[in-house]
Formats: C-alpha cells, structure tokens, sequence
C-alpha cells in the first residue's frame, strides 16, 4: 500500500471519528445528521464546481453509489433504534473491510499478498476487540452483516467510480440524493424548534468532517487497492473509542487495548505489504 495512500485513509479515520463524536454529543444524532449532510452539501458546492472533473462514464457509478448509500442511512438508523450501538457498529466496520478483500480477489480477480490478507483481518479483529461484543448480539449482529454488506459495496462501486470523476465532484454528486432524501424524511417528524436546536457550529463542523472524511477514502482508492483502503479507514473506530475515553468519559479495558494493538500491527503489515 503506497505511503500516500495508507496517510489519506489514516487521515479520513481521524476525521471520522470527529463527526461521530460530535453528532453522539447532539441532543438529537439524527436530526443533526440531516441539517449535517445539508451544510456538507452546500459547503462542498463551490469546490466541486472550482475542481470540476466529471466523465460521462461516470453517472452509472454515481446512481448506485447514491442508492447504496440511502441504503446504508436507511439500515443504520433502524438498526440503531432496534439494537445496541455497541453490537451493530463493530460488525458493520469491522467485517466490512473484510469482504472488500474477499470479493476483491473471488470476483474480481485481484491478486493478493499474505501480508495484506494477514493485515486485513487482524485490523478487523481488533476492530471488533477494541468496540466488544455488547449485548442483544442476535438482532445487531444481522443489522451489522447487514450494513457490513452495503459498505463492501458501495466501496468497491466508488473504487471503480472516482476512476471517472475527481473525488470532490464525485463525492458532491453521489451523496446528493441521499442527503436530500434523508432530511427530507427527518424534517417532517421534528418541529421547527427541533430543528432550530440542531444548528450549532458542532453540527457544520460535523457536516463538513463527514464529506471531508469520505473525500479522503476517495483520494485513497484512486491511489490504492479497496482492500487495505478499507481496513485502514476502520481505525476510526479505535480512535472514536479513545476520544469517548477522553470526550465522554467512557471506560476502557483491557479488551480495547488490545483491539488498539491489533489494529495498529495490521495497519503495520498492510503499509509493509
């Protein structure tokens, strides 16, 4: 995996974890969420146009990522209302990069080294170690498989995608509808005065590190295969656990500290591989 690549995906982890942080922290996480992806939008519009670099070959991409994505919002905010956070968020991140790997070689024909495939598997171990396995492991195990699924997904459509598009536009695009679809429905369940709560600089901040985090995946991928680019990315969920140890308040034991371990020995190897 090239340096610049294993940095941009490392890059778009911390980033993560920031939104994620901030939208736990909101009196309302799915309201926030909408008036976060509308701000994103909208703060990314002069930059897609400034940097404008969209193939026609492109819009099949960007129409099953977009769906791919509602998808995904659609799954998430359903699991989270139905099963723990704690059980359905380390499934879906961690055996997502997982699958990438898979289907990258059983379908794709991709080849693959040992230190990759070791790599892989032992960020998405420690992934699962660092967040544990929580209660209620039936329902959110399948919601996370589930969502787990969806994110393989959309990020072997995007690998092939930013291929037609610089990932600005293409982020800019591809989120567009699900953003829309997604306020949309949330605005009609909250009153103007819930709304009106959300709009705090943590929520544009959050907007705006939620299109940043995924524009860097996207400047990954064009420099890397989807695999490593996946698992890497998932350290965010190490980081978001040491930043609710640091910002919530949050204990962590022995498990996510080595979960932490495990994570950084497979970053370690894919940057090797």
């Amino acid at each position: 995996m090239p340096t610049s690549a294993l940095l941009l995906a490392l890059a778009a982890a911390g980033v993560h974890a920031l939104w994620n942080v901030l939208l736990a922290n909101a009196r309302d996480p799915r309201a926030a969420t909408a008036i976060a992806l509308l701000v994103a939008e909208l703060v990314f519009a002069p930059v897609t146009f400034a940097v404008w670099d969209v193939h026609a070959a492109v819009w099949p991409f960007l129409v099953a990522s977009g769906t791919l994505q509602l998808v995904y919002f659609g799954l998430l905010a359903t699991a989270y209302r139905l099963a723990p956070l704690s059980v359905v968020y380390p499934i879906a991140r961690g055996v997502a990069p997982v699958l990438v790997l898979g289907v990258g070689v059983a379908v794709l024909g991709r080849a693959t080294t040992a230190g990759e495939v070791a790599g892989v598997l032992l960020v998405g171990a420690g992934v699962l170690l660092v967040r544990g396995p929580g209660r209620g492991a039936g329902r959110g195990a399948a919601f996370g498989l589930a969502i787990a699924c969806v994110i393989a997904t959309y990020t072997l459509v995007d690998k092939q995608g930013v291929t037609h598009a610089g990932a600005v536009p293409y982020l800019e695009l591809s989120m567009l509808g699900p953003s829309l679809v997604y306020a949309a429905v949330i605005f009609r369940r909250r009153t103007a005065a819930e709304l009106r709560a959300e709009l705090r600089p943590a929520t544009f901040v959050a907007g705006i590190a939620t299109f940043g985090a995924y524009a860097l995946v996207l400047l990954a991928l064009q420099r890397a295969a989807a695999a490593p680019v996946a698992a890497v990315r998932e350290t965010s969920v190490v980081l978001t656990a040491l930043l609710a140890r640091q910002v919530l308040r949050e204990t962590v034991g022995w498990q996510r500290i080595v979960g932490a371990a495990a994570v950084a020995g497979g970053i370690a190897l894919l940057a090797l591989a």
